[in-house]
């Protein structure tokens, strides 16, 4: 009899195949045959990642601790052409669903029609802009075209729901609508006729909907980010992304999608607040945009994952967990200021890496690792977490900064909680806080100094420690793991009256008393993975410079008042540089290119094959995607102008013109 386990890392216990696991939901969290769970969300797109990547990237994905996958599907990426539906190839839905049914990996898709996603007219195909009809509304020439798409996303996933045994567990209409619920609805309501029955449906929470949709019929999903490559601004940290960084109440972000949405309020959707605290886009990263350019740290994910759990957050869903490469199309499918609509960013033409903790080739970024101990402390301890209330010691409305106090949060119920600490904030020098004296479940902590930059969860009265200076891992064959946070003694106050403090990190083999093992971060972030990372063989790659770039071109400001991305006959006047390629296996290898400059563009044998706005990081490209003839690489540079109308952070080199600093495999 086939088995199947719902995930690695959301439930324990194997269901046979003829058993199809219930989900149900309440105001708190997912419940999985009975069993309250706190998943974790990652967004990849399938049509962004060569098909014969799909089971590697997946198992990744698995491996950093999702045990849900959310997926847009793009409809300009499917039927870029009117009629013309293309399901071959990366765009092979069905294909990656199956993947996804081996890898024991449930799926959310978002299926538009409105999708965004950094793509031309937000996957809108530009044909439907002909046909005189109003987008995104109740309008029956779009609703008859969307109906079409519907129908062609269900023959993909037919006999792949949850129902049938499959990984399709939920749908999302639409993305970041601000009309009317009856839209929404009348998009379910199409799906479900068309035969999508699943155990949920969602929506993107923000903004505040014209018009509510009847209760329980979408879920609301939620999201924060620590910058945004949409804001006007040139300035760094604009808007008001620093509220991300501060335990609160209210579920919802008045940062995102800015451009699009004007200034918002603090306000929800009326009835929201009786549905599960879920998030779609918690900030795994950001892209780059032409006109603002963020450089994401490891601590931004870490701090803003901390702190939407100690917010009361039971789904953390990151956007995006892992990047991707834009597909070919008649059209380039990026998103500029050019095209018919959603065009108030000029974005790459390929690259959408994300800067997310799997990046646009499968690398893991450090957040990948930070992540993990987060993902395995949801599952092992959501079912006692999930219903824990969230309350609020510190003041909820702070100016960007705001040093003057301990940003903490607890959660606790029946005795039981756990502190949630955030001395962290994005690009702002939070201090040291001294002689800090935290209480829940009314056990008092010992006095502690908390260093900048520490984010943590410290335990009370949890598997029979009374409380501890130290953050619960995971729970495995009856061991328990914490990780001493560094900077802070490691106390240890055991129910049974034992005390233990200054307790030392010993790592997996062995207690420091009883069952407990106490880690070092980099241990933590790494426990239970199969195989230590391989450590890189880095190799030298020769390159040549062919010609000076011409004189520098006019940048101009487009139609949405940004500055627009250089267009494919600038480059003709870029400086050109060719790479040889060494002989090696390629598989797994990374070409890393160190350069300073505007724009680069990477070709083989003349065709565009990776481009990347330079924001301080180093161009990357997976050498296994090559033709295999393809020897010689052409690298062309548009050179770093005088008084640019660009945010560049802080990391990037903004001396006039280019050079390439070295380039390496590994």
């Amino acid at each position: 009899m086939k088995i199947r386990l719902f995930v690695l890392l959301l439930a324990a216990t194997l269901v046979s195949m003829a058993q199809v696991p219930t989900v149900e939901w309440d105001k708190h969290s997912l419940i999985i045959d009975g069993r309250r769970v706190m998943p974790v969300m990652g967004e990849v797109h399938y049509s962004r990642i060569p098909a014969e990547e799909w089971p590697a990237e997946v198992r990744k994905m698995r491996e950093g601790g999702v045990t849900i996958l959310a997926c847009y599907v793009f409809w300009n990426h499917i039927e870029e052409t009117e009629g013309v539906f293309r399901w071959d190839g990366q765009r092979n839905l069905r294909r990656f669903l199956e993947v996804c049914d081996e890898a024991d990996m449930p799926v959310v898709l978002r299926v538009g029609p409105f999708c965004h996603g950094e793509v031309r007219n937000g996957g809108i195909p530009d044909w439907v802009f002909t046909k005189g009809c109003k987008v995104r509304r109740e309008d029956p020439l779009f609703l008859h075209y969307t109906t079409i798409l519907y129908r062609q996303i269900f023959t993909q996933a037919q006999g792949l729901q949850w129902k049938d045994g499959g990984p399709v567990i939920a749908m999302q209409f639409d993305n970041e609508h601000r009309g009317h619920g009856s839209y929404l609805m009348r998009l379910k309501s199409i799906a479900n006729e068309i035969g999508f029955d699943l155990p949920f449906y969602t929506r993107t929470g923000w903004p505040e909907l014209a018009s509510p949709v009847p209760f329980g019929e979408l879920i609301p999903l939620y999201g924060d980010y620590a910058d945004g490559f949409w804001e006007r601004s040139l300035q760094e940290t604009a808007g008001n992304y620093y509220k991300a960084f501060n335990f609160k109440a209210f579920r919802s972000s008045t940062a995102i999608a800015t451009e699009q949405l004007g200034e918002q309020k603090e306000r929800l959707t009326e009835g929201d607040e009786q549905y599960p605290y879920f998030t779609c886009e918690l900030g795994g990263g950001m892209m780059t945009a032409y006109h603002r350019r963020p450089y994401i740290y490891p601590e931004d994910a870490y701090s803003l994952a901390v702190v939407k759990l100690g917010s009361g957050s039971n789904l953390l869903g990151y956007y995006m967990y892992h990047g991707g490469t834009n597909p070919e199309g008649i059209d380039e499918l990026n998103e500029t200021q050019r095209t018919p609509s959603t065009n108030y960013n000029d974005m790459p033409v390929k690259n959408y890496d994300f800067q997310a903790p799997l990046g646009e080739f499968g690398q893991p970024y450090p957040h990948y690792y930070t992540l993990r101990k987060l993902h395995l402390f949801m599952q092992d301890f959501g079912e006692l977490l999930a219903p824990m209330e969230a309350q609020f010691p510190c003041p909820q409305d702070i100016r960007k900064g705001d040093d003057s106090f301990l940003r903490y949060a607890i959660r606790e119920k029946d005795g039981s909680g756990f502190i949630f600490i955030n001395n962290y904030e994005r690009l702002q020098a939070l201090t040291t806080k001294k002689n800090v004296r935290l209480e829940a479940c009314g056990v008092k902590l010992p006095r502690i100094t908390v260093p900048a930059g520490t984010v943590c969860i410290f335990p009370v009265n949890v598997e029979g420690i009374r409380y501890a200076t130290a953050q619960l891992i995971a729970k495995r064959d009856g061991k328990i793991y914490m990780e001493q946070i560094p900077g802070i003694p490691t106390t240890i106050c055991m129910a049974d009256g034992k005390v233990l403090r200054g307790v030392k990190a010993r790592g997996t083999e062995t207690p420091v008393y009883k069952n407990i093992y106490l880690l070092d971060s980099h241990t933590a972030s790494h426990l239970f993975l199969d195989e230590a990372p391989a450590q890189p063989v880095i190799e030298e790659v020769a390159y040549t410079k062919v010609r000076e770039a011409a004189a520098d071109y006019t940048i101009t400001i487009g139609r949405n008042k940004v500055a627009e991305a250089p267009r494919d006959e600038h480059f003709a006047d870029a400086a050109v540089y060719t790479i040889d390629l060494p002989e090696c296996n390629r598989e797994g290898r990374l070409l890393r290119i160190d350069y300073r400059g505007d724009v680069a563009r990477l070709y083989c044998n003349g065709h565009l094959i990776a481009d990347n706005f330079y924001n301080g990081r180093p161009m990357l490209y997976g050498l296994w995607r090559l033709p295999e003839d393809c020897r010689q690489l052409e690298l062309r540079i548009i050179p770093l102008q005088k008084d640019m109308p660009v945010y560049f952070s802080r990391e990037a080199d903004t001396t006039q013109g280019e050079e390439v600093k070295h380039i390496v495999l590994e």
